[in-house]
């Protein structure tokens, strides 16, 4: 079984920072691990996700601006946003990509205009 804990979340002005943690416990670290964001109204969607190799993809939206990280050894998950803007503002969810995928419980990232 893996559990996953996100931190980090917060409220933050526009053009702001924020960094979220993802912390994973029980085994299945090896594997793809991603970040999702779901606002209100709107589907989950990726954001970004990297591989145990450390290879990463993004979504159009957050190119360039975030940077998914991990440590494998302390088997956790990073997501640095840089130069935030309203419409980020979602529930972010860590995931284990495999069968079967595992999710955190989200943590609340709100940007004020």
């Amino acid at each position: 079984q893996v559990q996953l804990v996100e931190s980090g979340g917060g409220l933050v002005q526009a053009g702001g920072s924020l960094r979220l943690s993802c912390e994973a416990s029980g085994s299945n670290f090896i594997s793809t691990m991603g970040w999702y964001r779901q606002a209100p109204g709107k589907q989950r969607e990726s954001a970004a996700t990297i591989t145990w190799g450390g290879s990463a993809t993004y979504a159009d939206s957050v190119k360039g601006r975030f940077t998914i990280s991990r440590d494998n050894a302390k088997k956790m998950v990073y997501l640095q946003m840089n130069s935030l803007k309203p419409e980020d503002t979602a529930v972010y969810y860590c995931a284990l990509v495999g069968v079967p995928w595992f999710w955190g419980q989200g943590t609340q990232v709100t940007v004020s205009s």
